[in-house]
């Protein structure tokens, strides 16, 4: 088995590469990997298209990706959240583009597309402005949406612990999305509070298999949005 253990975030993301798609794991700070995110604005990547529950909060983290104008596209359910600043002025001013997706729509189109189905149909969204210009079908006397799956070039997540073939355990709700975008990306990155050696994992609790991540860094004590959105901090 292949030893998928990185030095650093900046190795870690040294070829993510222009005009990609990367997921990044998160609701809000739950599960949000920051130190992956800082890397990555660090490594210059641009035109990117983010797929990501939001679009970050203060200047840190995602918000921070989007305010150095390194992402041209977002797929999100919530552009605009408490703390959001970033992003609607640069949306105002038509600097970015937004794909608005309800969230268990959002899900379930990372979930199909780790799954290699190309598409699904679901009611929401049928009838508002979410479903205009989407194929539409009857089934038992409703209004089903065609939706597309996604998958993306890269996938940035954040673990609890993982050990060096890749397998990840999280820390309660900060799973959220990490482990379907784990199964769409083509190259799944994850950065874990503690990397331990094999066998230390409980088979058991184990969330991801790293049949899914093709790389693992070790982040100790990982920042967490709200402090240093509190803090008034920025990046970089």
């Amino acid at each position: 088995m292949i030893d998928k253990r990185v030095s650093s975030v900046a190795e870690a993301v040294a070829d993510v590469f222009d005009g990609a798609t990367v997921m990044i794991g998160g609701f809000g700070e739950a599960g949000s990997p920051i130190e992956l995110i800082h890397a990555l604005i660090d490594q210059g990547a641009t035109n990117l298209t983010v797929v990501n529950n939001n679009t970050g909060s203060g200047e840190v983290g995602l918000a921070a990706l989007i305010k150095a104008k390194r992402v041209a596209n977002m797929i999100c359910s919530y552009p605009r959240t408490s703390n959001s600043t970033v992003f609607p002025e640069l949306y105002h001013n038509k600097e970015i583009n937004l794909e608005l997706v309800p969230q268990g729509t959002l899900a379930e189109r990372i979930r199909a597309g780790g799954s290699g189905i190309p598409a699904f149909y679901t009611p929401t969204a049928v009838g508002t402005p979410l479903g205009e210009g989407k194929e539409l079908r009857l089934f038992k006397g409703r209004n089903y949406v065609l939706e597309h799956g996604l998958t993306a070039d890269f996938a940035l997540i954040k673990g609890q612990t993982a050990d060096q073939h890749g397998n990840i355990v999280y820390n309660k709700t900060a799973r959220n999305f990490a482990p379907i975008m784990a199964m769409a990306g083509k190259v799944t990155i994850s950065q874990a509070a503690q990397v331990v050696d094999l066998g230390e994992l409980d088979p058991e609790t184990i969330i991801t298999p790293g049949i899914f991540v093709q790389r693992v860094v070790e982040v100790r004590n990982p920042a967490l949005e709200s402090t240093l959105v509190a803090a008034g901090e920025t990046y970089p």
